[in-house]
């Protein structure tokens, strides 16, 4: 039987390194490489591109961009690292366990787009609230999280980790994106079937990889004022069964901190990385009706290479 051909554009990026380390160990693949002077080739790359079942593009938008449109041969499938997709018709959005048919739909799709890091937490608490119509479509969300530094690619990597960068920095803790403009607020909006566009608040911390997702709710201001069961039983039901997500029970939610500021049980933003699971809480204070969302991810696992490998198993599937 022939082995699918896969071939990652961009595979000595931060999340072309991490896809390739999580397919390196596989028998059923094979790879299609190039030379460090043909990943310079527009020849090379498109000759590889269009010789691949299922190309990976680990690139910059624009670059994206101009691999997709090299691409001619209607057998090649793609699955898009980059933001230059993720709301733009005709391709899947790769979250698969984002809807009942997300799948399905990732599985027989030729065009995927890869979620955002910060999206992937943001929607997996938002969307099956949003429908189960819990929280309005219409609704001022805010949305504010920490990443790893690694989220942002070579440029950051090397401001946090190269003292001899000329953009070196020695700050732990920084906001960033404060025009309230950042490339993952549309695709939250979108795919989180929202009305009005959250305002979303990231900052990245001095640790590699891992990240927390927080939305807070003023459960008073919705209209039918759910508590944090109906809000987790919700969140329960949609990610039954599933492989990657999990949702953390109340209880054990509600014994996370409460004891002390240095109770081991706080989150930490690191808890999950080298894998592709999601973990949701849903934190809150009944008497004072209000409550805390939170997803707890690896930015390069469930939020790029690991759930870019979930979406090509998926896709493998139907070949």
């Amino acid at each position: 039987m022939t082995k699918p051909k896969i071939f990652i554009d961009g595979e000595h990026g931060t999340t072309g390194l991490q896809i390739r380390a999580r397919l390196e160990p596989r028998s059923d693949l094979d790879f299609i490489r190039l030379g460090e002077a043909e990943r310079k080739d527009k020849g090379a790359r498109a000759e590889a591109l269009n010789a691949a079942d299922i190309a990976i593009l680990c690139l910059p938008d624009e670059a994206a961009r101009e691999a997709v449109s090299l691409v001619k041969n209607p057998r090649t499938r793609i699955i898009d690292s980059s933001s230059a997709h993720r709301t733009a018709r005709g391709w899947v959005y790769g979250f698969p366990e984002m809807a009942e048919e997300q799948s399905e739909l990732i599985a027989r799709a030729p065009r995927v787009t890869n979620p955002g890091c910060y999206a992937t937490g943001a929607i997996a608490l938002l969307r099956p609230l949003v429908r189960n119509r819990l929280i309005p479509m219409d609704y001022p969300v805010t949305i504010s999280a920490v990443s790893g530094y690694t989220g942002g690619g070579k440029a950051l990597i090397a401001a946090f980790e190269d003292t001899s960068s000329k953009d070196y920095t020695r700050a732990n803790f920084r906001l960033y994106a404060m025009g309230i403009v950042q490339k993952h607020i549309d695709e939250i909006q979108m795919h989180s079937l929202m009305d009005s566009r959250p305002l979303f608040v990231p900052s990245v911390a001095r640790y590699a990889q891992g990240m927390l997702v927080q939305i807070p709710l003023q459960l008073w201001t919705l209209k039918n004022k759910p508590t944090l069961t109906v809000l987790h039983a919700a969140l329960a039901e949609h990610y039954k069964g599933s492989e990657f997500v999990e949702v953390a029970p109340l209880e054990e939610t509600r014994a996370i901190g409460v004891a002390s500021s240095l109770d081991p049980r706080n989150l930490e933003p690191e808890a999950l990385n080298g894998t592709n699971k999601m973990r949701l809480h849903v934190f809150g204070n009944e008497k004072h009706e209000q409550a805390v969302l939170v997803a707890l991810l690896d930015n390069l696992g469930k939020g790029a290479s690991g759930q870019a490998v979930q979406c090509l198993d998926l896709m493998l599937s139907r070949a």
